[in-house]
């Protein structure tokens, strides 16, 4: 079965910065698109960041755009998510997900999902 599980969060001051790590298993990763969301309290889910499964195209959230860089190494089947510069309204329990493609994990269709990690970001 398939298991993503997640890694790197924590507490951290505004402009610190952060990694993430996503181990997946029962699956051939190499062959699947990844990416992060992340659910802050009272709110829905949100797209973060996804990757193909070669790593050549990435896709961001406007509000991560230039600060978070997601990638991948399909040796480990592990992916990753580089955030700089936190802000305080990036805190949220971050999930990494695996899918098909690109395309349906920015729209948050796939049934495979961690179990997250909390980043906490103090002002």
């Amino acid at each position: 079965q398939v298991q993503l599980v997640e890694s790197g969060g924590g507490l951290v001051q505004a402009g610190d910065s952060l990694r993430l790590s996503c181990a997946a298993s029962g699956l051939t990763f190499s062959r699947s698109a990844m990416g992060w969301f992340r659910q802050a309290p009272g709110k829905e889910r949100e797209f973060v960041a996804a990757v193909s499964w070669s790593g050549t195209s990435t896709y961001y959230a406007d509000s991560v755009k230039g600060r978070f860089t997601i990638s991948r190494d399909n040796a480990k089947k592990t992916g990753y998510l580089q955030m700089n510069s936190l802000k305080p309204e990036d805190t949220a329990v971050y999930y990494c997900a695996v899918g098909p493609t690109t395309r349906e994990l920015v729209t948050g269709s796939t049934d495979y999902w961690g179990q997250g990690t909390q980043v906490t970001v103090s002002s």
